[in-house]
């Protein structure tokens, strides 16, 4: 029996989720997450992974019929398993089961819309009109709309189970094969080149909502002797090169997601300072979940289901307050037997409620519904 994830686009983080599913459903299917490649390579993270991705390269360019039909024989599984309400994962998945009459499932791990409300009424009528775009405004928002034809609903936030129901499905990690004891600190504090400075690290693709310029200037209060370690981070970015004139800032490119345990075993606390905005009502950082995986004290912001997950083992202060958010990690730093009790407990918490076996148990009942129902040859 195999499972086809659709991801939208292979070159951009959003791959992430879908790689996470697939991986949660290898041990008992045949899977594979394919989908188009806008940018020029596979993204960097799940280079290398145990996951079998494949693409079709894409553009804007003339020739999408033809890109299409490339899309559609990527897409053989006995199940069809989409990865965000965007045209080119669930849109490709209605027109692979409408074409092989195989079940589809929607997962949703974001708000997708709200990554275009931030750009104000004027913005969002400049963006609908675009309809070159195929994962723009207008097509994604007409996916909202056909949410409800998917055989099966996974959400990874409450927020997102109350606009569109479904089964809750968090971001988790493998708390089995994230252990701890397995990393030296000491060699990766070594390759950062921090010495004996504590470490603040951030995780991931440092966009605007994701509060990485607070944290920037929090960090710089606490001087001296605190480094903010931005991990996975473009360094031909302009805001990072910014960052990166600060002598208080280290960036580390994206990764391997094989890695990300090996730099966080280096890490004295991990902040994770989303902002309040559209972007962010229905998002849950899955960085949080290495950092509870590898035992780290996190620091964050009271967004989303933030505060329910650090509930009792982390700190979490109002979005967009630079002055508590620099409390906060100071506290932390300051305090080792209160850091080490944090990050176990954040442990404890991730192998309770967000680890693999958490998430297969509900995920696998969610195929098996639908795979009750096909024969396969």
């Amino acid at each position: 029996m195999k499972v086809s994830v659709l991801a939208f686009d292979l070159s951009d983080n959003a791959t992430g989720r879908a790689d996470l599913l697939a991986r949660l459903l290898a041990p008992r299917y045949e899977v594979e997450v394919v989908g188009p490649q806008f940018g020029p390579e596979l993204w960097r993270p799940v280079q290398g992974g145990a996951v079998a991705h494949r693409a079709v390269r894409a553009g804007w360019s003339p020739g999408g019929a033809a890109r299409l039909s490339a899309l559609l024989g990527l897409v053989d599984g006995d199940v069809i398993l989409a990865s965000k309400p965007r045209p080119t994962s669930y849109g490709l998945g209605l027109l692979a089961r409408a074409r092989r009459r195989r079940p589809l499932v929607l997962d949703i791990d974001d708000w997708e819309l709200g990554f275009f409300y931030r750009s104000g009424a004027w913005g969002r009528v400049g963006r609908a009109l675009n309809l070159a775009d195929p994962n723009g405004l207008t097509w994604t928002w007409l996916m909202e709309r056909l949410v409800p034809r998917a055989e099966a609903l996974t959400v990874a936030s409450r927020f997102l189970q109350a606009r569109f129901g479904g089964v809750l499905l968090p971001h988790v990690r493998d708390t089995d094969a994230w252990d701890p004891a397995r990393y030296d600190a000491g060699l990766a504090r070594a390759e950062l080149g921090v010495g004996s400075q504590k470490v603040v690290m951030f995780l991931g693709t440092p966009r605007g909502h994701k509060g990485v310029d607070d944290l920037v200037e929090a960090v710089g209060r606490l001087q001296p002797g605190v480094v903010a370690a931005l991990v996975g981070a473009d360094p031909a970015s302009p805001a990072v090169r910014r960052w990166m004139a600060l002598p208080h800032v280290r960036v580390v490119p994206e990764i391997p997601f094989g890695d990300v345990p090996r730099y966080l075993a280096a890490a004295d606390v991990v902040a994770v300072p989303q902002r309040a905005t559209s972007d962010t009502l229905g998002q849950v950082p899955a960085k949080i979940f290495d950092a509870m995986a590898m035992a780290r004290p996190i620091v964050s912001t009271a967004v989303s289901m933030i505060p329910e997950i650090l509930d009792g083992c982390g700190r979490v202060v109002a979005p967009g307050d630079v002055g508590a958010l620099a409390a906060a990690i100071r506290e932390v730093l300051d305090d080792p037997s209160e850091a080490a009790a944090l990050g176990a407990a954040a442990r404890r918490r991730c192998a309770e409620r967000y680890s693999f076996a958490t998430a297969r148990a509900v995920l696998f009942p969610v195929i098996e519904r639908l795979t009750s129902r096909i024969s396969v040859p």
